[in-house]
């Protein structure tokens, strides 16, 4: 018989957001592939769990490792997999070896718990009845800005992830898109200096200004109404991104904008009056 594949939800920083099944599933396992073994030994040895193989997992080595994993579930091992914080398979390269195990008509089984995106949800405050989740935006500035104009009509609650480095460029360009929109942003979830920051995109911004730019965020946004003008306002506040933060001229940045956004050029030049 074939062994199984256990999807392991881990605590997103407090250890002891762990269920008492994914601590079992975690000691009868055969084989823990752990994005970060350091890290994963740390939740291992407060729980007393002693695993037979603790292997690597990540993004760098699945393509070699997920067949060796599956190699061992076809001889009946079961392997519990793991990411650093939160639940495999979410923005972590845990589909690659899924998808490899469904292919190979091995058993995936989901032991639930923690997950970043659900948990900076739930205390938003923002609709939760329907919601979409993007992950992390591109990194290059004009491909971050034609995703999120792609995104700015969605109905929807946005859920995205966002690096330290990133995060004051991203809800800058948020700002500039999506206008004055309700937000929450959060920041080390259940660890000791948890923070959910809230307001408009604009207010956000100013506060990642004034404050300290540490640890893994979470951004929650209001999805689109159905305010008139919505998109005159998006231009405005867009010209005005461009000239404040990025130093150009109003001209230059009436032909940015209209290249950006994708928009006629006489439309541009109409709202830059409004300046």
């Amino acid at each position: 018989m074939t062994g199984t594949l256990y999807i392991v939800s881990t605590p997103i920083g407090n250890l002891e957001d762990i269920t008492l099944r994914a601590i079992r599933i975690l000691k009868e396992a055969d084989v823990i592939a752990a994005e970060d073994t350091r890290h994963t030994q740390k939740l291992l040895a407060k729980y007393d769990i002693h695993a037979p193989l603790l292997t690597s997992y990540h993004d760098h080595n699945k393509e070699e490792k997920a067949p060796v994993l599956a190699a061992k579930m076809l001889d009946g091992k079961n392997v519990a997999l793991v990411t650093d914080a939160g639940t495999p398979g979410i923005s972590d390269p845990g589909y690659f070896l899924i998808n490899l195990a469904v292919d190979q008509k091995i058993s995936v089984v989901p032991v639930p718990g923690a997950t970043a995106a659900i948990a900076a949800l739930s205390i938003s405050g923002l609709p939760t009845d329907s919601f979409v989740f993007e992950g992390f935006l591109p990194s290059r500035h004009t491909a971050r800005l034609k995703r999120l104009e792609e995104l700015k009509h969605e109905k929807r609650t946005l859920v995205f992830y966002e690096a330290p480095h990133r995060i004051t460029n991203t809800i800058e360009d948020m700002a500039a898109i999506l206008g004055e929109r309700k937000a929450v942003v959060t920041r080390e979830l259940t660890k000791i200096h948890e923070e959910a920051i809230r307001g408009t995109l604009p207010d956000i911004r100013r506060h990642l200004d004034a404050g300290s730019i540490k640890g893994e965020f979470t951004i929650v946004v209001h999805g689109a109404t159905a305010e008139p003008n919505q998109q005159d306002v998006n231009t405005v506040e867009y010209l005005k991104n461009l000239m404040l933060h990025r130093g150009l001229t109003k001209k230059d940045a009436i032909a940015a904008a209209a290249e950006e956004l994708g928009l006629p050029k006489k439309d541009v030049y109409k709202e830059s009056l409004k300046l």
